[in-house]
């Protein structure tokens, strides 16, 4: 399954290569919606709430109340979940605060989560960048890799979401053997993120048993949507 990605940043859509090199940004937020609507995922991410530089949960609140979204950044707290699900998100993605800076999964908070709001409406982030969960929009990195993340959030979960920001927003594909592993680590649903460039990977990945968040092929072009 493709899922498209909307980023939002400074109140616009955007698409930053690697997490921090802005290449393209969008004010046309009525064109892309329509263009989305056709999907039954959609994801979401307040890239400013995530890199702790502000927020712009107004638009999550409206672009979830029009889309099937799963939201995320800046997800710290029971609280915040719950008000993104409650503004019309189907699920959220939460990142930096399952794991601690000593390089520990704090499955006491996903345990919390879940029990709260559901684990079936929770998708734990785990992003990765030269092998290791990166967190803070990226910006800082545990000594901690998804091989040993995954296993302990398994419970209170209902889906991975692994990027591999190594490739982000590159286009120059996803690594199919870490997708291979990963979807061998969990059963629960994959998503993958990280480079996708044509529907041709977005096959060869779902051959797999992975989804797809698509977002610089889709908004260059480069995969018709």
């Amino acid at each position: 399954m493709l899922i498209p990605s909307i980023d939002l940043l400074d109140g616009r859509i955007v698409q930053l290569v690697q997490g921090e090199k802005l290449r393209l940004a969008f004010d046309d937020f009525e064109y892309w919606i329509e263009k989305f609507r056709k999907f039954p995922l959609v994801q979401l991410i307040d890239l400013d709430a995530a890199m702790r530089q502000g927020e712009n949960s107004a638009l999550v609140e409206q672009i979830a109340k029009r889309l099937p979204v799963q939201a995320g950044g800046g997800i710290h707290t029971i609280e915040r979940a719950r008000q993104v699900l409650e503004a019309g998100a189907k699920r959220v993605i939460v990142g930096s605060a399952l794991f601690s800076a000593e390089g520990k999964v704090n499955t006491e908070f996903a345990a919390s989560l879940a029990a709260s709001v559901g684990a079936e409406r929770v998708v734990a982030g785990i992003d990765t960048r030269n092998g290791r969960i990166a967190v803070k929009g990226w910006k800082a990195q545990v000594e901690l890799t998804p091989d040993e993340a995954i296993p302990q959030l398994e419970p209170h979960v209902a889906a991975f979401l692994y990027t591999h920001v190594d490739t982000e927003g590159t286009m120059q594909g996803f690594p199919i053997d870490v997708a291979a592993r990963l979807r061998k680590l969990t059963g629960k649903q994959l998503i993958v993120a990280g480079g996708i460039r044509s529907q041709q990977e977005v096959d060869a990945l779902g051959a797999l048993g992975a989804d797809a968040v698509v977002g610089m092929a889709v908004y260059t072009e480069l995969l018709a949507v």
